[in-house]
């Protein structure tokens, strides 16, 4: 039942039950320390009456309480005595003589007393003028009990003989009646104030828990939307920041956040891998299309001269070349995004043999101003009637040094795939500029031209996979789409970025930033300032 009962009910039950404890250890404390007082006073009261009684014979004690006036008695008996009984009883223990004070000395026509044990000498002894309780000879009420020995009149007066005692010891006994009145009144006030005080309190308590427990409620509520789908939900920040229900709230949110990243991001590599293997399988299947077709013509017999076959296996080995190409870019693309997975996402230092995503590259000091100029040479070699400008970054000034640690055979095939583009993508004639050097701490390798540029979306989404700016899939201007995907994987194994400014009639600026590696030195023999006619 308690497993089962709700955090509220627990709270509200557990904080009762410890006032519930507080209280009652308090009365009990309380209770005692009211009784051991009023004890001690009614002792008192007992040895100072013990002490009179004992130095008076008992016929001398008992005229003095029948002949007391009834005011004067009972302000003597109640405010020195406390209404006392006085038992003389003899060495042996038996009683000679029983006085009553509230009864007038009368002992016999009183129904209360002590019932007292036998007190013969030696208990009395035992007892060592300590008073001690007994129960009483009616009813449930407690006496208080002295017993001592009598003092003789000789002893008195110094004499060294003694005078035979008709009784040896003097009893005295008062009840404790009052005091467990007293302390009954109290016990009996500390319960019905305590019982409205828990009252009070349990439902007092029963507000304030709720009312404390409500941030929880609200977490509960939020909890429930998320399970529902909704994972924009946010707790509210119902308590102070350094609070525990502060704490939890923080806590709880940067989880939300994160779990809303996760999925967010799940949904996006689903939906990219779709379309990636929609995109693989259109490609894959162009080339595969044309090699069945020629070969199912060469089965049919459709190819009737040499000539016919020949110009068929030509097709079918560019069709196979294209077709490996696609498949090793995809084999690299896959192995790039198997390495950047199991990466931790921080760069690793420069000066490792490998790349910071765990590459096999061959890192070691380059200068990208070298890169520069063989991208000159090659757009040189694909179109001659072109103007080639090798130039500083943002072709500000002459070409300049840009020392980084890098795979340069890896870098080299990321630049052909840039000109390879602008001459692509261009018309013949256009110009094309090639800037090198560096900005702040990196070193910057630039390729520009001045062809039809492209729209912010197809910026945006120039580096997708398969993605192609120019709609046509024709193997002129199309390509596969994977080319600037590849290129952007290997840069950022490099720890650099690439980028990309365009707008539409001013062309396009790919940029590769590397991290610059400042004590590398230019090389002597590059080449600055050059510029190539067609």
């Amino acid at each position: 039942m308690w497993r089962r009962a709700s955090l509220r009910s627990r709270v509200l039950l557990l904080a009762v039950a410890l006032l519930a404890t507080g209280l009652t250890a308090f009365s009990l404390a309380a209770g005692n320390a009211l009784r051991d007082y009023m004890e001690s006073r009614v002792d008192s009261q007992l040895g100072s009456a013990a002490q009179v009684f004992a130095l008076v014979s008992p016929a001398v004690a008992q005229n003095r309480v029948e002949h007391m006036p009834t005011a004067n008695m009972t302000e003597f008996s109640t405010g020195v005595l406390g209404n006392p009984i006085l038992t003389y009883v003899s060495a042996d223990g038996a009683v000679e003589k029983s006085i009553d004070s509230l009864a007038g000395g009368n002992r016999k026509s009183s129904t209360r007393g002590p019932a007292l044990p036998r007190l013969d000498t030696a208990a009395v002894a035992a007892h060592g003028g300590r008073p001690f309780t007994v129960s009483s000879t009616q009813g449930d009420t407690r006496w208080r009990v002295i017993a001592i020995p009598r003092v003789s009149a000789s002893s008195l007066s110094g004499a060294t003989a003694t005078r035979p005692a008709s009784s040896d010891s003097v009893v005295v006994s008062t009840s404790l009646a009052q005091v467990d009145s007293t302390v009954g009144r109290m016990w009996r006030i500390y319960r019905s104030t305590g019982f409205a005080l828990l009252t009070i309190l349990a439902v007092a308590g029963w507000f304030a828990v709720r009312s404390g427990l409500r941030p929880l409620s609200r977490i509960e509520q939020t909890a429930a939307e998320i399970a529902s789908g909704d994972l924009s939900c946010r707790i509210p920040e119902l308590s102070g920041p350094k609070t525990e229900l502060g704490r939890l709230t923080a806590a709880l949110n940067g989880m939300l956040r994160q779990l809303e990243t996760a999925f967010a991001a799940r949904a996006e590599s689903e939906a990219r891998m779709s379309r990636f293997v929609a995109d693989a399988s259109h490609e894959l299947r162009t080339p595969l299309a044309g090699i069945k077709g020629l070969t199912d013509l060469y089965s049919m017999g459709a190819l009737a001269d040499q000539g016919e076959i020949d110009a068929a296996m030509d097709r079918i080995a560019r069709e196979s070349e294209r077709l490996t190409r696609l498949v090793n870019d995809m084999l690299q693309l896959a192995r790039l995004d198997e390495h950047a997975l199991r990466a931790t996402g921080k760069p690793a230092g420069l000066g490792r043999p490998n790349s910071p995503v765990g590459l096999d590259l061959d890192l070691a000091p380059a200068d990208l101003r070298t890169l520069a100029a063989d991208a000159l040479h090659d757009v040189r070699a694909l179109d001659p009637t072109r103007t080639v400008t090798l130039t500083g970054p943002a072709g500000d000034g002459p070409p300049a040094s840009a020392p980084a640690l890098a795979d340069e055979s890896r870098l080299r095939q990321v630049v052909t795939n840039l000109v390879g583009n602008a001459v692509t993508h261009t018309h013949p004639g256009t110009s094309i500029r090639i800037g090198v050097g560096t900005i702040a701490d990196h070193a910057v390798l630039e390729v520009a031209d001045d062809g039809p540029g492209l729209t912010a979306e197809q910026s945006t989404r120039i580096f997708e996979r398969f993605y192609r700016a120019d709609t046509s899939r024709t193997r002129a201007t199309g390509g596969s789409g994977l080319g600037l995907a590849i290129a952007h994987s290997l840069v950022t194994a490099h720890a650099g970025h690439i980028t990309v400014d365009s707008a539409p009639g001013r062309g396009a600026t790919f940029r590769i930033a590397l991290p610059r590696l400042t004590d590398q030195h230019p090389p002597a023999d590059s080449p600055e300032g050059v510029v190539l006619q067609g």
